[in-house]
């Protein structure tokens, strides 16, 4: 997967200081790209920029002075929900190549600018941090299932489950509807789940039928925020009304795939932030006439392969079965785990080999479109929840 432009030739500038945005900064640096900006609070941006030698530094939230800079050519935003179509829109105008954290935006109506923004013609390259498409064990699934190795699919069942919003005192900005949007636990990690699904298949939910509940209706948070998993002290805390979900219960249709093996496949998923003892389990089985797949984030270097009439496997990435189709999207050899970080890695490698060749790679990473699509299918599950009923997305996202 070479390109005629070297990767560290590309120049990223990073908003947001949190759990994700260092998770961008290492993942570009393993590649070799150079980090040359990072804005966010004036503190916290100082700080980030001392820790990982970052030469420009914009305080105050300033994107629009670091989107001047002549020395950054992509943009990554890991900042808040409710920022990220302003600043994708900003980053576009100035001629930035864009790496947004989902979700695209709060809502259908505001991503569809970013559609329309990223479709014009000699628009920069954007993408969508779905970066659950580049585990090796995701993309092998998604080899299987094109070429039929697991004949025609019947269904699809899994879940994602955390726990660390499991305690009335846990606390982070996503949990208010105002600054992550209305949807939590499905919005934040049950789009990764979905969008992974949709990647495997070769389509995309076009129909939900949801249940959500809030276990916590009244929660305690500290006086200011704090970054993603931090430990706060609750005689510091004062409460408040909790409007988004714990957790909920989907079943999804979806449409055709380009490959004819996974038409009309019905899918059903749990997802939970308040599931005690799963820290990241994003767990996929694919169910097919020859056979199945089933795959956990907690355990990323595994696929578990069941057949009916012959002994169940398991493969290692790697190894035989698992290697092939996964060439370029894996760095060590079999027994040498790649996890997380690694799929971070994976994704920015595309994204930016896609930049770096003028668009000859093919993009497998999520588009705006894409992004568009999970906060349709969103608004569609909020409106099932709410009316009891089957939602079906009225026309085709962009």
């Amino acid at each position: 997967m070479s390109s005629p432009t070297p990767l560290h030739t590309l120049r990223a500038g990073v908003i947001g200081t949190g759990f994700i945005g260092p998770v961008h900064i290492e993942a570009l640096k393993r590649l070799g790209v150079q980090v040359t900006a990072i804005c966010g609070s004036t503190r916290s941006a100082r700080a980030t920029a001392e820790q990982w030698g970052i030469p420009e530094v914009y305080g105050d939230y300033d994107y629009e002075a670091m989107y001047r800079s002549p020395n950054v050519d992509v943009v990554h935003i890991t900042s808040p929900n409710k920022v990220h179509v302003a600043q994708s829109l900003a980053a576009l105008r100035a001629g930035k190549h864009v790496v947004c954290e989902k979700p695209l935006g709060m809502t259908s109506r505001e991503t569809a600018k970013v559609v329309a923004a990223s479709a014009r013609k000699g628009a920069p390259v954007f993408a969508v941090n779905y970066m659950c498409r580049f585990f090796p064990a995701v993309l092998q699934m998604r080899a299987m299932v094109r070429r039929g190795d697991l004949g025609n699919i019947i269904h699809v069942q899994g879940h994602f489950f955390q726990d660390w919003l499991l305690h009335q005192t846990d606390y982070n900005w996503r949990v208010l509807a105002s600054e992550g949007g209305k949807l939590r636990a499905v919005g934040d990690i049950g789009t990764h789940w979905i969008d992974a699904v949709s990647f495997i298949l070769g389509a995309r939910a076009e129909g939900v039928f949801a249940h959500l509940e809030t276990f916590h209706k009244t929660r305690l948070r500290p006086i200011g925020e704090v970054k993603t998993f931090a430990k706060v002290d609750p005689a510091t805390m004062v409460p408040y009304r909790v409007d988004t979900e714990d957790f909920g219960s989907l079943l999804l249709k979806f449409g055709r795939s380009a490959h004819g093996f996974a038409d009309g496949v019905h899918a059903n998923a749990s997802i939970s932030q308040v599931a005690a003892g799963w820290k990241c389990s994003l767990s996929v089985g694919i169910y097919g006439t020859k056979g199945s797949v089933r795959w956990d984030l907690q355990q990323p270097n595994e696929l578990l392969v069941g057949r009916r009439d012959e002994p169940n496997q398991v493969l290692q990435r790697g190894t035989a079965g698992f290697s092939e189709d996964v060439a370029g999207f894996t760095d060590y050899p079999g027994g040498h785990p790649e996890g997380f970080p690694d799929s971070h890695k994976m994704h920015y490698r595309a994204v930016y080999q896609h930049i770096a060749s003028g668009r000859k790679t093919e993009p497998l990473f999520a588009t705006a479109g894409d992004g568009h699509h999970e906060v349709r299918l969103c608004e569609a599950i909020l409106k099932s929840s709410r009316a009891k009923r089957w939602i079906r997305l009225a026309t085709p996202a962009a």
